[in-house]
């Protein structure tokens, strides 16, 4: 048996611009998913995914059963749970060489699912890497985020970045731009993150960006403006220019409004956090609910997040300089 952890994100800048090849600054976050993994004597995955719904849910199937798999839970929140799980054993299957293992898989984490901090990214990053330790094989960080950008590129139909993925798989705060992606010196950041409870889909999301890009010149323009000012954001950040960081952060979120991926709640919240004195504030992810990330050395803009309609959650968050990890059992 072995555990493997890999660690959420937040973006700093270029969330949907990354998708066509401008650059984003995603940092990874205390935050952890975990995965067990432990061989089989057949050819079956029994997934038990605790933290990955309200509910949670324990699955049994066999790899290419034309049969859904067998449980008391919605078909949407079946696929939400276990895509990228069914994605992260393939490619761990194909690294060992042994394309027919069996897995019994326990997913914990502390990211919530589909609300911007990465998740599906930690779950298979952590997946592969436990996988294929647990068939013998060792996979270096950068073959680990190789193999789950793959994953999440068959799982979201051709849609993914690296960002996620590499962020996740090497952690820090990382520079992605196509497919040059490395790692960036970044200062201690006061990251403050507040969750509306709810989560976008990102499929859609990233459709509806696309559709608009492509109808509207004005749109393609307003995602080179994302690319120009993560370039000017990442000065700010190697320059430990927080100030310049968090107006820089403000002005994405109003560009990233533009295109129609913020939601009420996303607004209330980041509207909250300028009140109260951060330095910027905007949404993290693909949007449409889930999560806000703020600057403040503070407590004011947490408080005044705790008392924001619209907000359930409201903590703080450490930059996280490992990636993925094998953990003691």
């Amino acid at each position: 048996m072995v555990v493997s952890s890999a660690p959420g994100k937040v973006y700093l800048f270029g969330e949907h611009a990354v998708v066509y090849g401008e650059p984003a600054v995603p940092c990874a976050i205390e935050r952890r998913a975990r995965v067990t993994v432990e061989a089989r004597d057949d050819d079956r995955i029994r997934v038990h995914a605790e933290d990955l719904s309200l509910n949670g849910f324990t699955v049994e199937y066999s790899d290419g059963s034309d049969d859904a798999p067998d449980v008391d839970v919605s078909e949407s929140l079946v696929q939400a749970g276990i895509g990228y799980i069914d994605a992260a054993v393939e490619q761990a299957r194909e690294a060992a060489g042994e394309p027919d293992a069996g897995f019994d898989i326990t997913v914990e984490s502390e990211i919530p699912l589909g609300a911007g901090l990465g998740s599906s990214a930690a779950v298979t990053t952590a997946g592969i890497d436990a996988g294929t330790r647990e068939l013998g094989v060792e996979l270096s960080a950068a073959e680990v985020a190789e193999r789950a950008y793959r994953a999440e590129l068959e799982v979201q139909n051709g849609e993914a970045s690296r960002a996620d993925t590499f962020c996740s798989a090497t952690g820090g705060a990382v520079r992605v731009e196509g497919d040059d992606c490395r790692a960036i010196d970044a200062p201690d950041l006061p990251f403050v993150i507040g969750f509306d409870g709810g989560a976008g889909d990102t499929g859609q999301l990233v459709a509806g960006v696309r559709a608009l890009r492509e109808e509207y010149d004005f749109a393609a323009d307003t995602i080179e403006s994302i690319g120009d000012l993560v370039r000017r954001g990442e000065q700010a950040l190697t320059a430990g220019d927080v100030e310049e960081l968090g107006e820089l952060m403000s002005f994405n979120h109003g560009l990233l409004e533009a295109l129609g991926v913020s939601s009420r709640s996303l607004d209330q919240m980041v509207w909250a956090a300028r009140d109260a004195g951060a330095l910027g504030a905007k949404l993290t992810g693909a949007g449409g609910g889930g999560c806000i990330v703020a600057l403040d050395p503070t407590d004011s803009t947490e408080t005044a997040l705790d008392y924001t309609p619209g907000c359930e959650d409201a903590f703080r968050a450490e930059l996280d300089t490992d990636g993925v990890r094998a953990e003691a059992e």
